[in-house]
């Protein structure tokens, strides 16, 4: 695909290119190579030195502090970082958060949190799923009732992904309990440490604890912090969610761990030969890699009508790269853990832990295996985060296909 873009994206590719490799830390590159993710320390130093340059915020218009970079670039951008491979920019402030503010905010919201957001001196989570509400967004049952210049919210949030680091936390408050569902919700601006707030960790199936339950008991937000208008949370949370599922097929990352597949393929022996040699295994490797560049061509078609939307207004046609970039990193994470074989069964510590206590034996087998049984198991998550498999399908029938 390379080949096929302008001399001018190229050399735009280049310089990112040598901006990565030339400021990437060794220790984080190599790590992330063998499948290690980025812990909480490398997520916000990487992105400071982006930011230093300008790139953090890859969607943003310069007016906001944005490169102003058109969505190929974009694109090209997080292909570069995936290939380093180097962590993307906190998705919770860049891609969620900013751009609601950005559409939906007051100057004074705008000025006060983007800049902080762009830099990580903010870590945001995102309160959206509740117990029995989780896709179902209209279905949440959390509560904000007006009192004076204040909203008083009563509730519970889970599943909020790395809400143990986080200071702020953009949510989703039902104001309006007799309105339609939709037709009741409001979009607020909380902050982590204020009283009544508590957060308590879900341990996963991949040993990992970085989803949460957070629980607001009598918790008291500024009426100054709600975005947009009392009772229209709904159609910033379908902007948001559209932004964030355009985001999730993760095309570069995918692609990245099937590089590293044929690696460890070719380094790994089975019977005298490398494990490479076996013609089912190179066809299973090439098929995926078929797939994932038929998912970038429809990428790179998205992104470009996209471009050509109202502002505020999400592409539905979005869901289809959240289907099918989910199931060709699930895809990639089990091919990986197939080529490893009985090694890759240990589980590596938690990055994201506040005290990492991973699986006994992680530290029995060699490095590049370890973090492979958890990166399967918790790939099965990737067809429930952002609105899970069903909820797309739902809404390309109704959207797109108008069923």
């Amino acid at each position: 695909m390379e080949r096929d873009f302008t001399p001018e994206l190229a050399a735009f590719r280049a310089e990112l290119r040598h901006f990565i490799a030339a400021h990437l830390p060794a220790d984080l590159r190599e790590r992330m190579r063998l499948g290690h993710p980025a812990g909480r320390e490398d997520i916000i130093a990487w992105q400071r030195i982006l930011n230093a340059r300008g790139w953090a915020t890859p969607s943003w218009p310069p007016a906001f502090g944005g490169p102003g970079w058109s969505g190929v670039q974009r694109l090209i951008f997080l292909d570069e970082l995936a290939r380093a491979p180097a962590p993307e920019p906190l998705a919770f402030n860049v891609t969620m958060l900013g751009p609601v503010l950005i559409a939906f905010g007051t100057p004074e919201q705008q000025q006060r949190f983007l800049p902080r957001a762009a830099n990580l001196d903010d870590w945001w989570c995102q309160g959206f799923s509740e117990p029995g509400a989780g896709s179902d967004l209209a279905a949440l049952a959390t509560t904000a009732r007006r009192q004076g210049d204040h909203y008083v919210v009563q509730g519970q949030k889970c599943w909020t992904t790395l809400a143990q680091h986080a200071n702020w936390m953009f949510c989703l408050v039902r104001t309006d309990p007799a309105a339609k569902p939709q037709a009741g919700i409001s979009f607020l601006l909380i902050d982590m440490a204020s009283p009544g707030l508590s957060v308590r960790p879900i341990r996963l199936i991949d040993g990992s604890a970085h989803v949460n339950e957070v629980f607001l008991d009598e918790v008291r937000v500024p009426v100054a912090l709600r975005v947009g208008a009392e009772n229209r949370g709904w159609e910033i949370a379908k902007f948001l969610l559209g932004n964030e599922r355009a985001g999730i097929a993760r095309v570069g990352r995918t692609r990245e761990r099937l590089a590293r597949a044929r690696e460890l393929a070719g380094e790994i022996r089975q019977g005298g030969h490398p494990l490479i040699e076996d013609p089912v295994l190179r066809h299973r490797i090439a098929a995926l890699e078929v797939e994932v560049q038929a998912l970038e061509i429809t990428q790179l078609r998205l992104v470009s009508a996209a471009e050509r939307l109202p502002p505020g207004e999400a592409d539905p046609m979005a869901s289809v790269l959240k289907l099918k970039g989910a199931e060709l990193q699930q895809r990639a994470a089990e091919l990986l853990l197939d080529i490893a074989g009985p090694q890759g069964l240990a589980i590596a510590p938690d990055p994201f832990a506040n005290a990492p206590d991973g699986i006994a034996g992680a530290d029995t087998v060699p490095d590049w295996a370890a973090p492979l049984a958890p990166a399967y198991l918790f790939s099965r998550a990737y067809s429930i985060y952002g609105g899970t498999n069903e909820i797309q399908k739902s809404i390309l029938a109704r959207s797109v296909l108008g069923l």
